[in-house]
């Protein structure tokens, strides 16, 4: 490895001591760069490396809000921007118990290079709260959201911060964001949230698009190695918007998905989620707030493993969908000893770095990495915010047509930069490579600062 990386890394290592998602998402990805730094040797002179790993400026604060008995809660948000070099920051809200500041500096550093790939304008950015939705009621949601907007809304706009939905925060919280926000700015800039409803500027095939940019990255991975997608089985975890777009486009190209999880265990569908009535229902599940896969399995008469991972069945594909740290080194043998030629990371950051390296090390297994292939969510954003600017509404067919050319740009520039490199077919290499050199090259051109 290059001695800069290693100093880089190393550095990461001693002064983010208590954030280890953070470090392990900095080290697989500065691992792959060694030798982009070795023919660049300005990276090291401008020290580009230390100043990428570290966030352009951070907010926490304080969020108070009043339940449904009159008891007062309070609550810490965040959020993390980290690079601003090709656009205005970018990066969803994530409201979640286990939210802390090393979480919000892992994603925000992995969307930024997610946000390169998309070939749009988009800095990288993520905030969020240690809020927990599960078992609120409407009006308690609510109050949250308008607590937490108005902390936040000083810091964020259509050319300098545009925040999302993640885990936690659906069209429901982003309708009582945004509502805040334009009560407290007292303008209509409906371009300062993406994942809006129809009815104020939201785009199309927006809930579905990270499932469905998924299953276009997968089909241009089957498309290089010779194979179709027609009649393959898959193995996903979660079973919120993301899952649900994946089941609904997959079943739609003759694939079939057989397991849904959740935090009670995983469900195994040998028929596959393939039905309208069974890809509805998930969003039923969604919004029933109970957060729980076995009501799938008592609805439809399926298997149930409470407590456990899906990771362990015979399938064609592995998708985690779920959340970071999903795919461990335990799960990771048990997908090598099934002899499964394809696993395509979703979530953001769902294998661990052993588990991680493990699986590509296979000869006979391909590996493609969450900020490839969960790009079409953010991608989607983004031409949100294009027709938010022209005051446009473009149809779900339009909006797909580019959602479908975006994943496959992304899955080539990720494959010509790993060959680029002498690495062959390399997914994880490539797609670090690219979204790196994109940024690399504005904050070169733009000076040190």
């Amino acid at each position: 490895m290059n001695a800069y990386v290693e100093s880089v890394i190393e550095n990461v290592r001693k002064k983010n001591a208590s954030e280890p998602e953070f470090i392990q998402t900095v080290e697989e990805v500065l691992s792959s760069l060694s030798p982009v730094v070795d023919k660049h040797p300005e990276y090291e002179k401008a020290d580009l490396l230390n100043r990428m790993v570290n966030p352009e400026r951070m907010f926490t604060f304080r969020v108070c809000w009043t339940d449904d008995n009159g008891v007062v809660h309070t609550n810490t948000g965040y959020r993390c921007q980290f690079n601003g070099a090709i656009g205005p920051y970018k990066g969803g809200l994530r409201f979640a118990p286990n939210v802390y500041p090393g979480m919000m500096k892992f994603l925000g550093f992995e969307q930024t290079f997610k946000n390169a790939l998309t070939g749009l304008p988009m800095g990288g950015a993520k905030g969020g709260a240690d809020f927990d939705p599960t078992g609120k009621s409407d009006a308690e949601i609510m109050r949250f959201c308008q607590s937490f907007m108005t902390a936040l809304y000083r810091y964020i706009g259509p050319d300098v911060d545009v925040p999302a939905g993640d885990m936690g925060v659906g069209g429901r919280e982003i309708g009582f964001l945004y509502g805040q926000y334009r009560r407290l700015k007292g303008v209509f800039e409906n371009g300062v949230l993406t994942g809006k409803g129809q009815s104020y500027g939201g785009s199309l095939i927006r809930p579905e698009a990270t499932g469905f940019g998924a299953i276009y990255y997968l089909n241009e991975v089957l498309k290089h190695e010779g194979e179709s997608i027609e009649g393959k089985t898959i193995a996903i975890s979660g079973f919120g918007n993301v899952a649900w777009g994946i089941c609904k486009k997959a079943a739609q190209l003759g694939a079939k998905v057989v397991t849904l999880s959740g935090p009670d265990g995983y469900i195994y569908d040998k028929d596959g989620v393939c039905t309208e009535e069974k890809i509805k229902y998930m969003l039923e599940m969604r919004s029933s707030n109970r957060n729980r896969v076995q009501d799938y399995a008592d609805k439809f008469g399926v298997e149930f493993f409470p407590g456990e991972k899906p990771w362990g069945q015979k399938v064609d594909i592995i998708m985690p969908a779920a959340m970071q740290n999903d795919v461990k080194m335990e799960s990771a043998e048990k997908i090598v000893a099934n002899k499964i030629k394809y696993y395509i990371e979703v979530a953001n950051m769902p294998t661990t770095n052993d588990a991680l390296n493990y699986l590509r090390s296979q000869k006979n297994m391909i590996v493609a990495p969450s900020k490839a292939v969960n790009a079409g969510g953010v991608g989607v954003s983004g031409l949100e915010m294009c027709q938010n600017s022209e005051r446009l509404s473009w149809t779900a067919e339009e909006v797909d047509v580019q959602l479908h050319k975006m994943m496959e740009t992304i899955h080539r520039v990720s494959a010509e930069a790993a060959a680029e490199y002498g690495l062959g077919y390399d997914l994880v290499a490539g797609a670090n490579i690219a979204g790196f050199q994109k940024v690399a090259t504005a904050m070169i051109e733009q000076g040190i600062f």
